[in-house]
């Protein structure tokens, strides 16, 4: 237990931690209600694909220049900022929604708005955890715990989500995401960080971000992940797309059947971050991306064609399980390899891989869906997983090889190194 929760020995992060956890929540009931209100309105799969790409395409087009920001200024400021925004945007969406006779394509408008603000959010947000971690050492395990926040929100604000939709409309579920914002505004404003000095910033925005790209070219072990998180958002994590189809139409199930299947893929996701957070130092992250990948594969493939709603809700938490190791292990991957100076503009990268490329699959996923039905195209994104698992094994496993080689190298000029090898 020591081990998986060493993190929270740096007050900072212990604030962001709680702050962060109460907004999550928030969170997952406005994305859940925004995705239902959609399909109730439409129901169009394609559609749904199109709230996908219209709230995360935003950050594929100005992550770089969130990056850029993230390492040029401080990104404590930035951070409160984009928080600050944020909650501006969750209430102006509850004003539409009960006070209006809104459309689809105002929700899809806002939905474009708050991809933006997450474009510059995420870089800083992600590269401010090294700065809250006062024992480097414990920076994995913080990128875990934060993986287990995600999800342990993914969990709860569906299932809170599913509810509140039933009993007091979407607007509520909008209204309390406005309020869960005050939560980790305020956990920024109580933190003790180390005074921001500013580096002259003499370079154009434009080559910044080139700096950016000859970086990763210098250094594949960083470009591999990316690119090999890029694949699994464009063909697979956009499965997530379908599931208020299943809910509606396969399971003959309301709101809070859509909440179950979310908070079930959750429920995975937690028992695999908690899994990750309790890893020695040392062990080979990349064997168990690639072992995962194949458990969220597997998962998909059995969830696909399945009519009964408790095997159903089984098989996606197996694939929560894996999916949850994509990001978190590219993320960590990152986190404890890239140069500080670059930090923010690498990271701008991994939201693009991550963030833009999900939209886009979205879209393709909701297309698909119309001519082969939901249930064959989740079996195909599960059949993409394990081919994307098997295609990048050489890269993988050469980069493991390495690692090994490594620290075998350090133990023969230090036999007082002691590894968990």
């Amino acid at each position: 237990m020591n081990n998986t929760f060493k993190a929270f020995r740096s007050r900072n992060y212990r604030l962001y931690f709680s702050g962060q956890s109460i907004s999550l929540i928030g969170t997952w009931m406005q994305r859940t209600a925004v995705y239902w209100l959609i399909y109730d309105k439409t129901h169009s799969a394609f559609m749904l694909g199109l709230a996908v790409f219209a709230a995360q395409f935003p950050s594929f087009l100005f992550s770089p220049f969130g990056g850029v920001i993230s390492d040029r200024y401080n990104r404590y400021r930035v951070l409160l900022i984009t928080q600050t925004a944020s909650l501006i945007q969750a209430i102006l969406l509850t004003a539409l929604i009960m006070f209006t006779q809104y459309t689809v394509w105002e929700i899809l408008t806002l939905s474009v708005v708050l991809g933006t603000i997450n474009a510059f959010d995420v870089p800083a947000r992600q590269s401010m955890v090294h700065q809250m971690v006062g024992n480097k050492e414990d920076l994995s395990n913080a990128i875990a715990l934060n993986s287990s926040m995600v999800n342990l929100a993914r969990l709860i604000g569906p299932a809170i989500s599913g509810i509140v939709l039933e009993k007091l409309g979407a607007g509520t579920c909008f209204l309390i995401n406005a309020l869960s914002f005050i939560a980790v505004i305020a956990s920024l404003l109580f933190m003790r960080l180390p005074a921001f000095i500013p580096q002259p910033n003499t370079k154009k925005v434009i080559r910044e971000f080139k700096e950016g790209l000859k970086y990763l070219k210098r250094t594949p072990s960083i470009a591999l992940v990316i690119l090999l998180l890029a694949c699994v958002s464009l063909l697979v994590l956009p499965f997530i797309t379908l599931l208020p189809v299943y809910a509606k139409v396969i399971f003959k199930g309301s709101a809070s059947t859509f909440g179950h299947l979310n908070s079930a893929i959750g429920l995975g996701a937690v028992g695999g971050a908690f899994f990750l957070a309790s890893l020695k130092p040392g062990v080979e992250l990349k064997k168990i991306l690639f072992i995962n990948l194949l458990i969220f594969g597997a998962g998909l493939v059995l969830f696909s064609h399945i009519t009964n709603l408790p095997v159903a809700l089984f098989f996606a938490m197996v694939a929560g399980f894996g999916m949850m190791s994509q990001t978190t292990i590219s993320n960590t991957i990152i986190q404890t390899n890239v140069s500080p100076e670059m930090r923010g503009r690498v990271i701008s990268y991994f939201a693009m891989a991550f963030f833009g490329m999900q939209p886009l699959g979205g879209l393709l996923i909701g297309a698909v869906s119309q001519y082969i039905g939901a249930p064959n195209t989740i079996l195909a994104e599960g059949i993409a997983a394990i081919l994307i698992a098997i295609v990048f094994l050489p890269f993988l496993r050469k980069d493991i090889l390495k690692e090994k080689d490594r620290i075998e190298l350090v133990e023969l000029e230090d036999p007082t190194v002691i590894t968990n090898e």
